[in-house]
């Protein structure tokens, strides 16, 4: 590792944060998607990503952290200022950030990034929120803060898009989980259609080196429901298959690129940079991999994001940040080495006519598959889920979520109908139109299902002071809703309205209690049901595919 206090390249980033800005985040052109690569809005050159994922101690994956704290990389300005002028020495002209806490206002880093020429692409969960790849659900605590992320990031033009998740499927028994996560990119998208937010922002998902990568890849890019509403807009690897001093063949860069050459989106690395047997350590990575990444390979991919900026204690990491200091380690200067030698092809959009076409999609069978193509699980409305509970007689009045589980397992063991609102079963495309709400009022519709099977006792409405009956309501605007669901759940999920995300966004960044995030849905409990095959069977479908 080395530091400088003055290096001479560093004057050209240092002057555009301190002087006059050569460009804005309301000016800079937007990146587009357009078939399989990305373009510059304004001249129509194609864009290749050199980017470098940006966030302090964070540690992505596709569980539920009962970690929820985090540091928002683009709300403190003097951080920004601080790092920006040393990625611009490995020329990075995007970053990936992990999780931004919509609260924060970010336009003095935005404005930071948007001057020197650096795009975002941003991904939308946060720990303690974010599909859960064991139990996954698609339910309103995960809709609001995706939606709090985009309507906090849409006004700035450097951000391309976002990943709506990352690697949530990383083993074989959880593909049954890509339903939920193609749900939320529809979802997205179409909120950001219904804000008429700009329409080159882009939904994408972010993949593990799994060997259901290619099931994964065709089935978020496919349309069986036609048009492409339900589909990726781009679709990230994450792939560390090149070690130290590898090539093309070992490291299966050429099987990946003969693999996406009739993808219909870009492809492009989320993360890269392998620290696994590099001669000297984890610091000392050659990055070999980017003369062929901007290379032979430009034909299909649209270049990649090393990881990661921070070292932290997983040994990844071009610099250590200690204060306003930063020392670049011995891959840094590397990456900026070889990333200087490379000068990809670049194509015209106006001399571009893409061919590609959407994919088939997998089918459920064996061991390798379990998401069936469509149904996909319904549309979340938050609205519906509110309405549905007011209009009960029989409702749940307590929030202590760990004594749910029992009541879950009671009522559903009793009749299975009960349980039938709120059934999300990915893998036979039975799907409940409560299934999005949150765990309480999950529970405080099949609560009242019970209730009204006992022929409404009141001591069919109690479960040990957990429920409680009322005199049911119905706001304007309910009526349609809750005739939409249906008096059994087993109705439609029309689509919400309005803005969803801001006004109900709550922070869990640095300093934030973790009370504030809502509990992951209650099959989560699923261990301590002493009915769990009902359950599992029912509602989830996750345990059918086990290997």
């Amino acid at each position: 590792m080395w530091t400088s206090s003055a290096l001479p390249s560093l004057a050209l980033g240092l002057a555009s944060l301190s002087g006059t800005l050569a460009q804005s985040y309301n000016t800079i052109p937007v990146i587009k998607a357009v078939g399989q690569h990305f373009f510059y809005s304004n001249n129509g050159s194609q864009f290749y990503l050199k980017g470098v994922a940006y966030q302090e101690n964070y540690n992505p994956n596709g569980t539920s952290s009962s970690n929820t704290q985090y540091t928002d990389p683009l709300a403190d300005a003097s951080k920004c200022s601080r790092d920006i002028p040393y990625m611009k020495q490995i020329f990075t002209n995007v970053i990936r950030v992990y999780a931004i806490d919509p609260t924060q206002n970010h336009d003095d880093c935005m404005e930071q990034l948007a001057s020197n020429d650096i795009y975002v692409v941003a991904d939308l969960s946060e720990p303690g929120t974010s599909i859960d790849s064991n139990d996954p659900s698609w339910d309103v605590t995960l809709y609001t803060r995706y939606t709090a992320v985009v309507d906090s990031l849409s006004k700035y033009k450097n951000v391309i898009g976002f990943f709506a998740g990352n690697e949530v499927v990383s083993a074989q028994n959880q593909t049954a989980a890509a339903a939920f996560v193609k749900a939320a990119v529809r979802d997205t998208k179409g909120y950001i259609k219904q804000m008429n937010y700009r329409d080159t922002l882009g939904v994408g998902y972010a993949t593990a080196d799994v060997p259901s990568r290619d099931e994964l890849a065709h089935y978020f890019a496919c349309e069986p429901e036609g048009g492409n509403s339900t589909s990726i807009d781009f679709w990230g690897y994450n792939v560390y298959s090149w070690c130290g001093d590898s090539n093309y063949e070992t490291s299966s860069y050429g099987e990946r690129v003969e693999f996406f050459q009739d993808y219909p989106v870009p492809v492009f690395f989320a993360e890269y940079g392998c620290i696994e047997g590099v001669d000297g350590g984890a610091t000392h990575r050659p990055f070999t991999e980017v003369a062929v990444l901007y290379g032979n390979m430009t034909s299909v991919f649209s270049g990649g994001i090393v990881y990661e900026w921070f070292y932290s204690e997983n040994e990844y990491g071009l610099v250590e940040v200690n204060g306003d200091s930063v020392s670049p380690y011995p891959d840094f200067t590397s990456l900026s080495s070889q990333l200087a030698k490379v000068s990809p092809t670049i194509t015209q959009s106006s001399t571009y006519t893409p061919s590609n076409t959407a994919p088939a999609c997998p089918t459920v069978g064996g061991t390798t598959w379990a998401a069936v193509a469509s149904p996909l699980p319904p549309a979340v409305n938050p609205q519906l889920c509110t309405c549905e509970v007011a209009n009960l007689e029989c409702t749940i009045d307590s929030d202590d979520e760990d004594s749910y589980a029992a009541v879950f397992n009671y009522i559903c063991g009793a009749d299975e109908t009960y349980c039938e609102g709120i059934a999300h079963n990915a893998t036979s495309g039975d799907y409940g139109a409560l299934g999005g709400c949150s765990p309480k009022q999950q529970l405080a519709w099949v609560a009242n299902q019970y209730y009204e099977g006992s022929s409404n006792k009141a001591s069919a409405c109690d479960f040990s002071g957990l429920a409680k009956t009322q005199s049911p309501t119905t706001s304007a605007g309910c009526e349609a809703l809750i005739s939409a669901a249906g008096t059994d759940g087993r109705g439609t999920v029309p689509s919400p309205t309005g803005q969803q995300g801001t006004a109900a966004a709550s922070s869990s960044s640095k300093g934030a209690a973790a009370g504030t995030m809502s509990a992951p849905s209650f099959f989560n409990y699923g261990t301590t049901f002493f009915a769990a095959y009902v359950i599992t069977a029912l509602v989830s479908g996750v345990g059918m595919f086990v290997l």
